[in-house]
């Protein structure tokens, strides 16, 4: 079992608070669907999480399993169960999926993985995203499709088994068959780790695959209200503007959304 605890979180980019007391729980076996208009700060959450440079934690507290993860690097983030699939993916030439991916795995484990067991379960990965097979040899997201490199940071979640992981907008770009493909493949890693999601999306279609245990709607830098997965479908059926009303808070309506770079994924760094 996991728990990641956040409690009162404030957060600045370039001096400007963007996260403004944010308080929220994850745990094993949970689907935490985060909605919100673009420049609330759901993906500085995300990024703040974990230990993205660009983003400066002014207070606040972020616990997994009662340990403090303020105080880790990145890398010792990852290396603790925290993952991040992206928006934009980077691209980084010269490193091969399976390097990469192994790096990754024997950075976690007290004993390397062997080299059948890493065969077999990335195949089955691969297999399952419904990618092709030289996938493996391929360098990191080199000449992929956007559709691919969403399908490939989904790959990496289900080799590294992370936790919690915390998914932002993968599902963006992504046609009917891959939404479907990708959402049976989170599913499927869920019911056999028993991970904790947290899931950034604008598409009810997404959520319906998935199923969220809870959700919230994050506006002006703090969650303003949660629920069950009956909140998702109000929100796509009536928008946000009965939130601003009814529990008078303004969104942000500034498109402030900056792409999160290669450095806020711990497993990255061993790229």
């Amino acid at each position: 079992m996991a728990d990641l605890v956040i409690k009162d979180l404030h957060v600045s980019v370039e001096n400007k608070e963007i996260l403004k007391g944010l308080s929220l729980t994850v745990k094993s076996g949970e689907r935490h669907a985060l909605m919100g208009p673009n420049g609330n700060g759901k993906s500085t959450l995300l990024a703040a999480i974990m230990g993205n440079p660009k983003y400066t934690v002014t207070s606040g507290s972020i616990t997994l399993d009662g340990k403090d993860v303020l105080q880790m690097s990145v890398d010792e983030r990852s290396k603790a169960g925290l993952f991040l699939g992206m928006q934009y993916p980077s691209v980084v030439s010269g490193v091969t999926n399976s390097d990469f991916l192994r790096s990754a795995i024997n950075a976690r484990l007290e004993k390397p993985i062997s080299l059948f067991k890493f065969i077999k379960e990335m195949d089955k990965a691969i297999e399952q995203l419904e990618m092709k097979p030289d996938l493996a040899h391929r360098f990191l997201n080199d000449g992929f499709s956007g559709g691919e490199k969403k399908r490939n940071e989904i790959v990496q979640m289900m080799m590294l088994k992370p936790a919690i992981a915390m998914l932002d907008e993968i599902d963006s770009g992504l046609d009917v068959d891959a939404l479907r493909i990708v959402s049976d493949a989170i599913n499927q890693c869920q019911q056999q780790t028993d991970l904790g999601l947290l899931i950034v999306s604008h598409y009810a279609r997404f959520y319906e695959y998935l199923q969220p245990t809870h959700a919230h709607v994050l506006m002006d830098g703090q969650i303003v209200v949660s629920g069950d997965a009956s909140l998702v479908e109000k929100v796509d059926q009536d928008g946000y503007e009965w939130i601003e009303k009814e529990y008078h808070v303004t969104a942000n309506k500034e498109e402030d959304k900056q792409p999160i770079s290669l450095g806020s994924c711990g497993a990255k760094k061993y790229a």
